[in-house]
């Protein structure tokens, strides 16, 4: 995991000795927006746009999960990394990726600012008209999918952040986010045993508070799924294989949680929701790119997970969308 300094790679660890070994993660610095009247200088437009991801991080798969469940596959095309990173960060396996002739995302980056300062992360969204990077803020850019592309092929029938429920759904965001989405990577990144305690306590309190969430209503918003849904599901859909052992995020696996385990099921069995998860790219990402973690590189064979599995989330109330 290294990061450009005045557009120039350098293969550097994040510097946890300055945060009393806390690990902190640097704000995404493309904030740009796709509009569908274009003002803001992005007008949604089929084609136009792409999306630089991994299957293997998940704040990439949460475009890939709108992009799905929006219809958006024609309208923008997707350029998937290897899952492994090494010196020269995310690359492209075997050729290079179509628009720019990139073997490295922070080739990318320096095509959009040549003098860019900062981590090298995915997703990116791609404006293949002004050359430029969008966003790799993954969190503004489902909000445009969710909407910005209705007018050129978008599901409007599909609204994840619908207007009555947005100030809940962003206080369900507020406290998934620092918890548990981060939350595990301050548990496995942190390099003191007081930073890493801190971090499980806090993962484990609030996948505590979920679950019982749960118990009475089927999504973490009332009757009908929502974009907090699928911040979240990100997250539990990697933690029995990658963070209960690599992150050491190990109180509890997700499969010991009545509530979440069967909500955990269902998402994952909504049509278009299975073809966006990639558990060979989840598991050589994690276990083979995080030497300081596991220096090995070993992958391991397990555990069995069965997300196809019936559930018993219809004993719940579904509002309709």
């Amino acid at each position: 995991m290294g990061l450009l300094v005045d557009g120039v790679w350098r293969d550097q660890w994040y510097d946890t000795a300055k945060s009393g070994g806390r690990f902190v993660r640097q704000d995404s610095a493309f904030r740009h927006q796709v509009t569908a009247d274009g003002a803001s200088g992005f007008k949604a437009e089929a084609g136009r746009y792409h999306l630089y991801v991994s299957l293997a991080c998940p704040w990439a798969h949460r475009t890939l999960i709108l992009r799905a469940l929006k219809g958006l596959g024609a309208l923008i095309p997707v350029h998937v990394v290897d899952p492994f990173m090494g010196a020269d960060g995310w690359h492209f396996a075997d050729t290079p990726e179509p628009l720019l002739g990139a073997r490295f995302l922070h080739q990318v980056y320096t095509a959009a600012n040549p003098a860019y300062t900062g981590r090298v992360t995915v997703p990116v969204l791609w404006d293949s008209r002004t050359r430029t990077i969008v966003s790799n803020e993954s969190a503004e850019i489902i909000r445009m999918l969710n909407t910005a592309f209705d007018g050129v092929g978008g599901d409007p029938s599909v609204d994840l952040y619908p207007e009555p429920l947005r100030a809940a759904i962003d206080a369900v965001n507020a406290e998934v986010y620092p918890s548990i989405n981060n939350g595990v990577y301050r548990c496995g990144f942190a390099t003191t045993q007081d930073a890493y305690e801190e971090a499980f306590e806090e993962l484990f309190a609030a996948l505590d508070r979920l679950d019982a969430r749960l118990t009475n209503q089927r999504y973490l918003v009332g009757g009908r799924v929502t974009e907090a849904d699928w911040r979240l599901f990100t997250t539990l859909v990697r933690f029995d294989a990658v963070y209960v052992g690599h992150f050491k995020c190990n109180r509890r696996r997700i499969a010991d949680y009545p509530n979440l385990s069967n909500y955990l099921l269902e998402l994952y069995q909504i049509p278009g929701t299975a073809e966006t998860v990639n558990f060979d790219h989840i598991k050589r990402h994690y276990y083979a790119s995080h030497a300081t973690i596991n220096p090995t590189g070993i992958v391991p064979a397990g555990p069995a997970l069965d997300l196809m599995a019936p559930h018993d989330r219809d004993r719940l109330r579904r509002d309709a969308a």
